[in-house]
């Protein structure tokens, strides 16, 4: 662990900031490392990247949206999620239509295909959410949980 007390005085700058091990961006990537380490084989195993199940479960929790509605919540940029929805879509997990009141822009929804791919990855990815939550202790979890829905809401406002 880095030392976090106060550097003499005749340190650089930078050497006087925060501890590297007490950076939050840092401890939050370590931990998303950590967690997304045991998920996954079983997206390799349904040969889907982490991006791609992240639009297919946000299309699945919120249901018919717009491209820019999907790149907000599953948080891909729009760029990526360009190049995500074409591969989705010609592995026929969703499919496009255009919107009724404007006809330039196109509504995104899952496919037969798509719910069955959410529901298998699902079932593979319950088992290492029970494994975390028995880890770390569901109440621990709950309130991690809470703590980063705070932060997420401070952070905005």
């Amino acid at each position: 662990m880095e030392n976090d007390a106060e550097p003499a005085g005749n340190s650089p700058e930078w050497a006087r900031y925060r501890a590297f091990s007490r950076s939050l961006p840092m401890a939050l990537m370590r931990a998303r490392e950590d967690v997304m380490a045991g998920f996954r084989p079983n997206l390799r195993a349904h040969k889907i990247t982490e991006q791609q199940w992240r639009a297919i479960k946000a299309l699945a929790k919120n249901g018919e949206m717009r491209a820019g509605q999907l790149a907000k919540s599953s948080l891909i940029s729009m760029p990526s999620l360009t190049r995500i929805l074409r591969d989705l879509e010609k592995r026929k997990l969703i499919m496009r239509r255009p919107e009724p009141n404007d006809q330039r822009a196109a509504l995104i929804s899952l496919t037969p295909d798509g719910e069955a791919m959410v529901v298998s990855v699902g079932r593979g990815a319950e088992p290492r959410y029970d494994h975390i939550a028995r880890a770390f202790g569901p109440e621990r979890l709950e309130l991690l949980h809470q703590l980063l829905d705070e932060l997420s809401g401070v952070l905005k406002s």
